[in-house]
């Protein structure tokens, strides 16, 4: 019998050419896709699991940006954990190191959903020992918002509101400005109440019963710090200034274009408050991934100081059943494909 070869040549692979009528409803997997080849500054690893994220399908069914920004044949996905097949020019990783991180720095160029992908040196770690390379696969994208949102406008005993606790940035969220020393205060629906206090949470607010507004206001806590996870519209910023304390930012993750009209968010980002403009500092938000920002939540995980919460975990052949999952909006934490987690190993071995 001939040698098993690995790397293959060939690999299966979600990719979409249309996205017309949604991303899951356009997804096949494509039993013998090239392997993709690396550029120097690029790792080609073998993807175990990766982690779905809004991102993933929202610029592409907007069908002015999958004409102008996506390949023709497209695979989704960015956050991943993996094993290193070839490493990066000049790094210190080695082949068969087990890796997370994100696979590229905009969507468009994903990869992840696919038994080998491309990922850039610059936003890849090791994997820290005793992590799964499930829950590292969770961090990603949601992790980095998470801290980047937070981490930068805060200080140890500072208070901070998370609109949104239970989501896949919010789930992060919390137990990151714990783990900087924050109190917390944070909204969700009811089921969820008990896992958000569970990661840490000191308030929930049950947006379902009561008005988030109103209930904040009476919990006397004037906040340093605001982060929207959910934004569907502006009313909790133009309320904010009631429940934060003057110096306050409000940072609004949740929110596309859609949220608002142009004309209130020039109010709120430019004009002062005496021409109908916001009293808080407004700013919107789009995660940058850097390898300083990743590190620490992966030690913390490692610590046991933030744990991953995952939703639901699919086979890789259900890929578009997780896509529809997320695209609910309804998971708690993250939605994760298994790609190769029980047999990544044997392509080593054998």
């Amino acid at each position: 019998m001939a040698p098993k070869i690995f790397p293959p040549q060939t690999m299966k692979a979600w990719q979409h050419t249309t996205t017309t009528g949604g991303l899951d409803k356009n997804l096949k997997v494509n039993p013998s896709a090239p392997l993709p080849i690396p550029k120097s500054s690029q790792h080609l690893v073998q993807i175990i699991a990766t982690a779905l994220n809004p991102v993933d399908y929202k610029p592409a069914e907007s069908a002015l940006m999958r004409r102008l920004l996506y390949a023709k044949v497209a695979t989704p996905g960015l956050d991943y954990a993996g094993s290193i097949v070839t490493p990066a020019s000049g790094s210190s990783l080695k082949p068969g190191q087990l890796v997370y991180g994100i696979t590229a720095k905009v969507p468009w160029t994903g990869g992840a959903l696919a038994e080998f992908s491309l990922a850039e040196s610059g936003t890849t770690l090791p994997l820290p020992e005793g992590v799964s390379p499930v829950d590292a696969a969770s961090i990603g994208v949601a992790g980095i918002t998470a801290y980047q949102s937070i981490v930068p406008h805060v200080k140890k005993g500072d208070s901070i509101f998370i609109n949104g606790g239970s989501g896949g940035c919010g789930v992060f969220g919390i137990q990151i400005a714990k783990a900087v020393g924050c109190y917390v205060a944070t909204s969700c629906s009811t089921p969820n109440m008990e896992l958000c206090r569970s990661l840490g949470a000191d308030e929930v607010v049950d947006y379902k019963k009561e008005s988030v507004v109103k209930a904040l206001n009476a919990s006397g806590v004037k906040f340093d710090h605001v982060v929207d996870n959910v934004g569907t519209t502006m009313e909790l910023y133009w309320h904010c200034h009631e429940f934060t304390k003057p110096e306050a930012q409000y940072v609004m993750v949740g929110g596309g274009p859609g949220v608002g009209s142009a004309t209130e968010r020039f109010k709120a980002k430019r004009l002062p408050s005496f021409l109908g403009g916001g009293k808080r500092a407004y700013s919107g938000f789009w995660p940058e991934a850097k390898l300083d920002d990743l590190k620490p939540i992966g030690l913390w995980m490692k610590e046991g100081k933030v744990k991953a919460v995952i939703d639901e975990k699919f086979v890789f052949e259900e890929a578009p059943k997780a896509f529809a999952k997320l695209k609910t909006g309804r998971a708690r934490g993250k939605i994760v494909v298994d790609v190769a987690l029980e047999t990544y190993k044997a392509a080593w071995t054998e």
